[in-house]
Parts: structure tokens; C-alpha cells; sequence
């Protein structure tokens, strides 16, 4: 096991910042056990597909959601599909079965359709003038998960506040899960801005879920299913379980896509030789055409594309786990109670999986590739219990976006940006995007 003992832990913040801390602790550990010292907050990093296997697999009863971040975001997305125990699992049960192959087949004429119109706002904004990229793409990934997600009920101007309440909310932690040990009776920077956008979120939701419950139905969006789901002891879950995993979807379904989809166009201009195959799938697959749900598979590079953006740019970052009863990762004996941090952002540079690992190569996705490499030396959707149950929708949206795009416009990107650390993977600094339609 490595140790990084605080004194350096403050240089390397100094030289590189938190982004620069966490490549370099990754560089030099090479997949090792690292233990980190954050003064009296001491956890352990680990970033090896064996370690991270023990963790999210094989001991994954003795690793639950009680580490700082989990605790800090659990103020704003409540305790069930992002928390832990019975109420997580009545959640997960509700939304898996929402969220599952058979449901997005039904749901994908509703998605396909949605992106084609937020393709086509898009452009009304973003042709012939340098618009925001996060801003836009956020603004487009609501358009599509207002009817999946919340049935139409929340609307698109609403949606967007609501999205940027979110959005300013989770900001504020930011302090408080850097500093745990600090009791929230302290007040601490970021506080008096979470309160006020929780307000704004509670103002948002409440008259909508009540609605929503008073009204009944048995829509197929996500709400309603909330809605009509039963928690351990059998009774409906309660509106504010249901507002609160609501938020949960927008932390997971609107920020991070939005996120990736902006990296995916900033990366896309880094490799224009990779754009114009992208353009030319559309090309072939569309032919034209609106996009359609069955496209998603045929959109076999596009995918792949997709794929490498979420290795290079991975919105779950950290992602904690405590011990419950003592035992041992990588021959490193873990105590219980020991918080340990899981980085899928390191584990998709460990170069013994990801030869020259910082360089983008959508190859790294062909399907024998993918058969040969360690199942879990890749995890943009975490693994196990936990595994993100949005991933197949997210792929939906995400592919049927970048073709629907390349196959009507040229895409300009100003800006050359890097990531900076913050709850997902945002850049730094202003990314602009323009649109000009393509001569036929």
C-alpha cells in the first residue's frame, strides 16, 4: 500500500490543483491501494478492476453508502435509490423495471421523437451564433427526460429551473463533503445557497407530485411509477420519497448526460477524422431521415464513440464505500468503518488495461476489445447492487443526439477546455457551440 501523507497531498493541490492531485496519486500508484491523508479524514483510494471487483462484487454487503459524500448528498436526493437499504431497494425495484429493455422499446418512439425536436430548438439557438455547450445540452437532455421521466407534468421552462436549482444545490456541498468531520450545526461556506435552492426545488415539486398523486393513472413515465410503488412495509412511498428520488433522476439524468454529451462535441473537434465517420454512419443510418429507436443499434461507431468519451471523461468521478466489518483489499487490511474511495476516472488510465491510455481511440470498444479486457477495468455506470439503472436510456439518448446532429449540421466548438473536479466532470471555462446546416 502506497501512503500520501498530507504534507504532500497539499503540495501536489498547490502545483496541480484537485484534478492534477488525483492523475498524480493515479500515475504513481499504478492500480495500487493508496491511502490518502486528508488530515483527520484518512481514506483509501483503489482503482484496480480486482480491488474494485472485491468492493462492488464479491464483499459488496460489508460496503454501503455512508461515506461523506453519500451522507452530504443525501441532504438534497433523500435515502432511496440514492441511499441504502429498504428504501433504496423499493426505489431501485420501482426504477429498474422503468428503466429496462422492455420499457425503453415501448418508451423509444417517445425519446427518439423528443430528440428530434430538441435537436431542432437547438439549432434555432445555436445556428450562425456561439451558444453555451453545458447550457444547451442540458436544456436538450430535459427536453427529452421531461415525458420519460415526469410525463410531460413539469414542462420545459420549469424543467430548466428546476434543473438549474439542482444544479446550484449541489454546488453548495461541495464543503461539506471535502470536510465531514465538521458538524452541520457549524455553518460552513455553501450552506445558506443550499437552503435556498432546496426551497426552490420544494416549490418546483411539491404542487406537482401532490397532482400527480391526486390525479393517479398508470402512466409508464417514471413519476407515475413512483408513484404507485410500495416501500418495505408495503405501503405507497410517501411524496417525499418520491420528490426526492425525482431529484436523484436529475442529478443522474440531466447533469452528468448534459456533461458528457459536451465533452463528446469538444472531443469530437480534437479528432475531425473521428466526426466524419460518426457523420457518415448518420449518414447511412438515417438516411434522412428522423431518428428512430431502432437506429441505436446500428449506430455500432457511433456507440463506440460514445463509449471512449465516458472512459476519458467519467462524471462519477470518486465514488465512496465504508467498510462495515473488517476486512482485507489488495493485501491491505481494512478496518471497519474505513472509508474507501473508488475512481473509475483512475481506473480508465491504468495503463496495463488502456495501453497509452490518454489517448482517444473509439477501437478501444470493438467488440473483441471489449471480450478481452477486465469486466471492470470500465465503469462509467459503477457496477453491482448499485449500478446506475439509467444506462440503457442514457445510450438511447445520448447516440440517437450526436447522429441526429452530424447528419443535419456542421458542428463548430470554440474553447479548448479541461475537466476540473467538482461532483461530476465539468469543464473549465465557457465551451461554445455553433451550428451550420450541411449543404446536400
Amino acid at each position: 500500500m502506497r501512503d500520501v501523507p498530507l504534507h504532500r497531498v497539499l503540495l501536489q493541490l498547490a502545483h496541480g490543483g484537485p484534478l492534477g492531485l488525483v492523475e498524480e496519486v493515479g500515475r504513481q500508484a499504478r492500480g495500487a491501494v493508496v491511502r490518502l491523508g486528508l488530515g483527520p479524514f484518512r481514506p483509501l483510494l483503489v482503482t484496480h478492476p480486482d480491488h474494485v471487483r472485491h468492493v462492488l462484487r464479491d464483499g459488496a454487503e460489508n460496503y454501503v453508502r455512508g461515506a461523506a459524500m453519500w451522507d452530504a448528498l443525501g441532504r438534497l436526493t433523500g435515502r432511496g435509490i440514492a441511499g441504502e437499504g429498504p428504501g433504496w431497494a423499493a426505489s431501485r425495484d420501482v426504477l429498474r423495471e422503468g428503466m429496462s429493455g422492455g420499457c425503453l422499446r415501448r418508451t423509444g418512439e417517445v425519446v427518439a421523437v423528443s430528440v428530434d425536436g430538441a435537436v431542432e430548438e437547438l439549432a434555432g439557438r445555436a445556428r450562425g451564433r456561439s451558444a453555451d455547450a453545458v447550457g444547451e445540452m442540458t436544456r436538450l437532455v430535459h427536453r427529452v427526460v421531461d415525458p420519460v421521466f415526469f410525463g410531460s407534468r413539469i414542462g420545459a421552462e420549469r424543467c430548466d429551473r428546476l434543473g438549474r436549482d439542482v444544479a446550484a444545490a449541489l454546488d453548495s456541498l461541495l464543503w461539506r463533503m471535502a470536510m465531514p468531520f465538521v458538524p452541520h450545526r457549524v455553518p460552513m461556506p455553501g450552506d445558506r445557497a443550499f437552503l435556498r435552492a432546496t426551497r426552490a426545488i420544494d416549490r418546483t415539486l411539491v404542487p406537482v407530485v401532490g397532482r400527480a398523486r391526486r390525479q393517479g393513472g398508470d402512466g409508464a413515465d417514471l413519476m407515475s411509477r413512483l408513484l404507485r410503488g410500495r416501500g418495505p412495509d408495503g405501503r405507497p412511498l410517501d411524496d417525499e420519497h418520491v420528490r426526492r428520488d425525482i431529484v436523484a433522476l436529475f442529478v443522474a439524468g440531466s447533469e452528468s448526460s448534459a456533461l458528457t454529451l459536451t465533452w463528446a462535441w469538444v472531443v469530437l473537434a480534437r479528432h475531425p477524422a473521428v466526426a466524419a465517420e460518426v457523420r457518415r454512419e448518420a449518414d447511412r443510418v438515417l438516411a434522412g431521415g428522423p431518428p428512430r429507436p431502432e437506429h441505436v443499434r446500428q449506430l455500432v461507431f457511433t456507440r463506440q464513440v460514445l463509449a471512449e468519451v465516458m472512459r476519458l471523461y467519467s462524471m462519477a468521478w470518486a465514488v465512496p464505500r465504508v467498510a462495515r466489518a473488517d476486512d482485507v483489499v489488495g493485501r491491505v487490511p481494512v478496518p471497519a468503518g474505513t472509508t474507501l474511495v473508488l475512481s473509475p476516472y483512475l481506473t480508465h488510465r491504468l495503463a496495463e488495461f488502456w495501453p497509452d491510455p490518454l489517448r482517444f481511440d473509439p477501437g478501444r470498444f470493438e467488440r473483441r476489445a471489449v471480450r478481452e479486457r477486465h469486466p471492470l477495468a470500465y465503469l462509467p455506470f459503477g457496477d453491482g447492487a448499485h449500478q446506475c439503472v439509467g444506462r440503457a436510456f442514457f445510450v438511447m439518448e445520448s447516440v440517437l443526439v450526436l447522429a441526429t446532429v452530424l447528419s443535419r449540421y456542421e458542428v463548430h466548438v470554440s474553447g479548448d477546455p479541461c475537466p476540473r473536479l467538482a461532483v461530476a466532470l465539468p469543464p473549465r471555462g465557457r465551451v461554445g457551440l455553433s451550428l451550420t446546416p450541411r449543404g446536400r
